[in-house]
């Protein structure tokens, strides 16, 4: 249908749901036929001067451009588009070697084209103008055969039963979006089987004289067992169990990095529960197999400290040179509280001259540092449709960040996007499928860590450790039973967590204990009777 396109001398516009492949079947196409193709993900920001360069730049070299997310762009600016092309497509079919195009005389090479990929009916989209459909043929992208394509790339990684662990993969898939819970950070897509496939290659090539069904379950267990909430998991193990019948997994041997893990945690001041650890290692091993991902959860679910935690590791292990690791340069962003322009950068509005964004800022440091570094982009901050749809071609193969000046930054091996959210209510199906997910909850890490933790590194240096033991018990005895009161027979103003509760009345004994911290600038001793009094 492309080709009939090109022959048509009209631009070629694949439209369907996030993970169908409109933008490799338009890579895939120009590779076939030995045509540069040049990606690029429009934004509501982009004007017709700047689509203007773009569409000089192809007419002269004859190459191919496909525009992501194209119907992103303003209604106003596309009326204009439709008639930038249309010039084009009509210098091209009268067969002129030279056109004039916005008062510029260009020459023309015939090779160029233009495609546009839509994705139909998410927030931030607008319809394409009549005059603009009429420029390009419409293809209505199909769900891939997911089977056949698991089965090529696993007999391409060398795998020998790749039939039968095809079929498996796609029926886990299956099976997990009928029998799981619905949520908004689920996908069960093209990019998620090609996740798991990645993670099943890396293993063949790194154990290829395990079994292949082990491989496979290990795969599948590391890509989807970190995004799944509690209740879901014992139903993941059980669609697992009955696929893979008689298949044990082995442990996996973390050893070296757990150690790291707790003497970063012990050196942080945190108290490191299994679960901390079990998180820890599930991004670890998501950092791995995607270089975009998102660490889920509601506040005091650990998202921030297990990151941290990780990063001192991964610099231990280097300076002991263990698990050939490198330390990691964070930089941290709040893509909230700053405007679209002052993030990815915007021209300025009388000289029509560009300043960089604090996001293309830091991406270009991070993208031309020569370290061998883990270099880490995190952002803090709610994940929307609005900001985050420009970094479509960042989050997917293509790994380029494109600016609305024409530039295009192409990501580095050794870095990660790391988005810190309580949740995607609001980002789009194209943003969830292309991140992976770690879910971490508040209920499963508990109040008792923080409480741990309080107790032995926050309380004055002058309080015994009787007192110390007294407050522990105090706690251990009231806190459960005043949630569960709470929750049954009083009525909130403003909503709370029940972990944020136990946080709070740790934060005002801590100031009620002034007579302690005088003793500690003073050196007297304090009456015993008064911490009971508190």
């Amino acid at each position: 249908t492309l080709m009939g396109a090109l022959h048509l001398n009209l631009g070629g516009a694949p439209e369907g749901p996030a993970g169908t492949g409109k933008t490799e079947t338009t890579k895939d196409l120009a590779k076939a036929i030995a045509m540069q193709c040049v990606v690029f993900n429009c934004s509501d920001g982009l004007d017709y001067l700047a689509m203007g360069k773009f569409f000089k730049g192809l007419a002269s070299s004859g190459a191919w451009a496909c525009f992501d997310e194209f119907n992103r762009i303003d209604l106003e600016v596309l009326s204009v588009i439709a008639q930038q092309i249309l010039t084009m497509q009509r210098a091209k079919a009268a067969g002129l070697k030279i056109f004039d195009f916005e008062g510029t005389r260009l020459a023309l090479r015939p090779t160029f084209s233009v495609f546009i990929t839509m994705n139909p009916g998410y927030a931030g989209r607008s319809e394409l103008p009549d005059n603009l459909k009429a420029l390009f043929r419409s293809v209505a992208m199909m769900v891939p055969d997911y089977a056949l394509i698991s089965e090529i790339m696993l007999y391409s990684s060398g795998y020998l039963k790749a039939r039968d662990l095809a079929r498996k993969l796609v029926a886990t898939y299956r099976l997990c979006s009928e029998q799981l819970s619905s949520q908004s950070h689920y996908d069960y897509g093209m990019r998620a089987v090609i996740s798991v496939l990645r993670a099943a290659a890396a293993n063949k090539q790194k154990d290829s004289a395990t079994d292949e069904q082990v491989l496979m379950l290990r795969s599948i267990k590391d890509v989807n067992a970190p995004k799944f909430l509690a209740p879901d998991i014992p139903l993941f193990n059980g669609i697992l169990s009955d696929l893979f019948p008689g298949v044990q997994l082995p442990p996996p041997d973390y050893a070296q990095l757990t150690s790291a893990l707790e003497s970063a945690g012990a050196a942080a001041q945190l108290v490191v529960t299994p679960v901390f650890l079990e998180k820890a290692q599930q991004l670890y091993e998501m950092i791995l197999v995607r270089h975009g991902l998102m660490i889920v959860g509601y506040s005091y679910g650990a998202k921030t400290s297990i990151y941290k935690c990780l990063a001192a590791a991964l610099g231990n292990l280097e300076s002991c040179n263990l698990m050939s690791e490198h330390k990691v340069q964070v930089r941290i962003i709040n893509p909230k509280s700053i405007t679209m322009g002052q993030l990815y950068g915007q021209f300025d509005p009388v000289s029509h001259e560009w300043h960089d964004g604090v996001l293309a800022r830091a991406f270009r440091e991070a993208a031309v540092d020569t370290r061998p570094d883990r270099q880490w982009l995190l952002f803090d901050g709610p994940v929307d449709a609005v900001w985050i749809e420009n970094m479509n071609t960042v989050l997917d193969d293509n790994k380029k960040l494109c600016l609305n000046s024409g530039e295009i930054i192409q990501m580095s091996a050794s870095m990660n996007l790391i988005f810190e959210v309580q949740d995607l209510a609001v980002a789009s199906p194209a943003t969830v499928s292309r991140c992976g997910m770690v879910y971490v909850e508040p209920s499963q890490v508990g109040w008792r860590p923080l409480a741990q933790s309080w107790l032995t590194h926050k309380l004055p240096a002058s309080m015994t450790p009787d007192q110390r033991q007294r407050l522990h018990e105090l706690l251990e005895w009231l806190v459960d039973p005043c949630i569960a009161f709470l929750r049954k027979n009083c009525k909130e103003l403003v909503g709370t967590a029940d972990i944020s509760l136990p946080v709070s009345l740790m934060h005002l004994l801590c100031s009620l204990l002034d007579d302690w911290r005088a003793v500690n600038a003073a050196k007297t001793p304090v009456r015993q009777g008064c911490l009971y009094v508190c």
